[in-house]
């Protein structure tokens, strides 16, 4: 997409071909979802809020005197009795009492502790301890939600923890059919790699927030969770690897200098949709990143997706540009033609000419370059570019004979 530094392979598109973290990018997201502005100072942009904020609203799950979530932050026992209870205050009580020896009458949680093993989310350990104080693993949360809302599984337990994750092995042996039930209720959520239970890790209030936004969705709602993280859901969104053919609408090529770094913004050229033929990114949306030099070459880093007015996190980058060409070489000006520059090369081109006048904002843009080498044809190119060229800026750049 640049020279005489680099040049897209096309002149009017280029591919960008996604990283890995492109999940927040969904179909969600492209039909404008809005999320509720969030009470809390730590969760702006989290990949949870919306969940966050649904439970909060709710009083199912609470914040600290800061006006903090801390939505990273483990979770213990008693917290978790806590919020399974709140999520669920109409539970049959279908067990009687029972008493744990650490936990006395006067503890804060002693009553949800109470609640949620009478209605079956919770139970204690065989020595008759509840544990309280003890971080919750993410295990713990999914049978304790599977078993509480009593979900079976069905078909084959091995077949669906092995195509869903990457560690089944790490589930624990107790857990196994209880975690394929979650499973196939949509239950879990795993971020940021969907196909990763980590079932032995320790469970965060957000972790914990999301598995209870989905225990809690009817099949008539939308999930608050992005389907990317979803586990046993068909990915709603981009897929590693996915190209996005985009172009450039102020002019066919940008130049700029070998170890320039340049914003640019780019626009989508189609509709991008998923496998099931949603559409995740507008055609017309705009992808903001810059132009990054590399090794061998220049490379355009994506940033953030633009859809409908919001901005949006994006993971993306295109194929490295290693087209360069001498700032001397005759051509150059057949190649400026409806061309942009960045700062690096318009203080090159500077140089090579002799003319300080030329800048990045007002250089060799497409009507007066195009203009120029068309009535100038007999005239030295150089003569043509200084003539071309417009603005103020006094600025120098060392020549090395290539740019």
């Amino acid at each position: 997409m640049m020279t005489p530094s680099h040049q897209w392979k096309s002149s009017t598109a280029a591919l960008l071909s996604l990283g890995l973290s492109t999940a927040l990018v969904s179909p969600f997201l492209a039909q404008s979802t809005v999320l509720a502005q969030t009470r809390f100072s730590d969760t702006q942009g989290h990949w949870a809020q919306s969940c966050i904020q649904s439970l909060a609203q709710r009083n199912i799950i609470n914040g600290y005197p800061n006006g903090e979530f801390r939505p990273n932050a483990p979770v213990t026992r008693a917290e978790y009795a806590t919020m399974v209870v709140n999520a669920f205050p109409n539970a049959a009580r279908s067990r009687n009492a029972r008493s744990f020896t650490d936990v006395r009458s006067n503890f804060w949680a002693a009553n949800a502790i109470r609640t949620a093993s009478q209605t079956g989310f919770l139970t204690g350990y065989p020595s008759g301890e509840f544990r309280p104080s003890q971080q919750i693993p993410r295990t713990q949360v999914l049978v304790s939600l599977n078993n509480g809302l009593g979900y079976t599984p069905t078909g084959s337990i091995n077949a669906t923890l092995g195509n869903t994750y990457a560690d089944a092995s790490a589930i624990p042996s107790y857990a196994r059919d209880a975690i394929a039930a979650a499973t196939q209720t949509q239950l879990v959520v795993n971020y940021p790699d969907v196909r990763y239970l980590k079932p032995n890790n320790r469970a965060t209030r957000a972790e914990v927030a999301s598995f209870l936004c989905q225990a809690l969705k009817t099949p008539q709602q939308a999930s608050l969770i992005s389907g990317n993280y979803i586990a046993g859901v068909p990915s709603q969104g981009l897929q590693v690897r996915t190209e996005i053919p985009v172009f450039y609408d102020v002019a066919q090529k940008v130049i700029v200098s070998p170890q320039e770094t340049a914003p640019l913004t780019l626009k989508v050229a189609q509709d991008i949709k998923d496998s099931q033929g949603n559409i995740i990114i507008p055609k017309g949306s705009s992808i903001r990143g810059e132009l990054q030099p590399q090794r061998d070459g220049t490379q355009f880093v994506a940033r953030e997706v633009m859809i409908d007015g919001k901005n949006y996190s994006l993971d993306a980058s295109s194929e490295i540009i290693t087209r360069t060409i001498s700032a001397r070489d005759p051509n150059l000006l057949a190649l400026a033609r409806n061309a942009v520059l960045g700062a690096g090369a318009a203080a090159g081109l500077s140089s090579v000419i002799g003319d300080g006048n030329i800048t990045a904002e007002k250089v060799l843009t497409g009507a007066a370059v195009g203009t120029a080498i068309e009535t100038n044809r007999n005239r030295p190119w150089l003569s043509v570019a200084r003539d071309s060229a417009l603005g103020g800026c006094r600025c120098r750049w060392p020549i090395n004979g290539h740019w």
